[in-house]
């Protein structure tokens, strides 16, 4: 069972930036002030877990969340990675009322719940967020099938590039060039679908070509053509 505690009123929660809030009609914005329970999280702590009942669904608001599941005994594998603005716990709204998929925190981070009831109400009563919760599963579900292409069409350094560039391009990158999302090579390969050896060993291959640069958790982008052609599918190499 997860940690968490909740208040009322929280810096991090901003109406305007709300994915749920600004695709609302105005006059319903006061409902969800009401309803939404704002719950925070410490790194490594679960926001829900594959398997439980499905009580409702969670807005990010601050921080960065792993989407998982369990392969086996000892192997996960992420699915997504969701960062501010992003809608967790949307694969348990549905007839099986549980959640298939588990969600962690890799920082500190903030959500704001709501109960699947009252929003049901929010989807009935606001025809714009329902559009664009629409969109957002279509999106999703192309992302899935792009990504099941791309696990069986790319070898393993063209999966890596192609996380990291993927990763620069959805979370964006400091002041430094830094990737702003510190990935543990652990999770890396869960993503990917690889064992971690092979993961630090090519991630140390693309270092030396000068790909990438490394100091710690932290990455960096130095010739991002050169990743992009280990991407194309393995056929297209030869």
């Amino acid at each position: 069972m997860y940690y968490y505690y909740m208040k009322k009123n929280d810096a991090h929660w901003n109406p305007k930036q709300c994915f749920l809030c600004k695709n609302c009609v105005p006059e319903w914005v006061p409902f969800v002030e009401e309803h939404k329970k704002i719950l925070h999280f410490k790194k490594g702590e679960r926001i829900f877990s594959e398997g439980d009942a499905a009580e409702g669904i969670y807005f990010l608001n601050r921080g960065k969340v792993k989407v998982h599941k369990q392969w086996n005994e000892e192997k996960q594998l992420i699915i997504r990675f969701a960062k501010e603005g992003d809608v967790l716990g949307h694969r348990g709204f549905g007839p099986a009322n549980i959640y298939p998929v588990s969600a962690t925190a890799l920082e500190q981070t903030s959500v704001c719940f709501l109960k699947y009831d009252f929003f049901l109400a929010t989807l009935k009563m606001n025809h714009e967020l329902t559009f664009k919760l629409l969109m957002f599963y279509a999106s999703e579900l192309e992302s899935a099938e792009q990504r099941m292409l791309d696990l069986v069409h790319m070898d393993t350094k063209g999966k890596i590039s192609d996380t990291l560039l993927m990763m620069k391009n959805h979370f964006g990158f400091d002041k430094a060039g830094n990737i702003k999302m510190q990935l543990t090579r652990q999770d890396l390969s869960s993503f990917v679908g690889a064992t971690y050896e092979t993961v630090f060993k090519i991630i140390n291959e693309l270092v030396s070509e000068k790909s990438i640069s490394v100091k710690g958790k932290e990455i960096k982008i130095l010739n991002e053509k050169k990743m992009q052609s280990y991407t194309l599918p393995v056929k297209l190499k030869k």
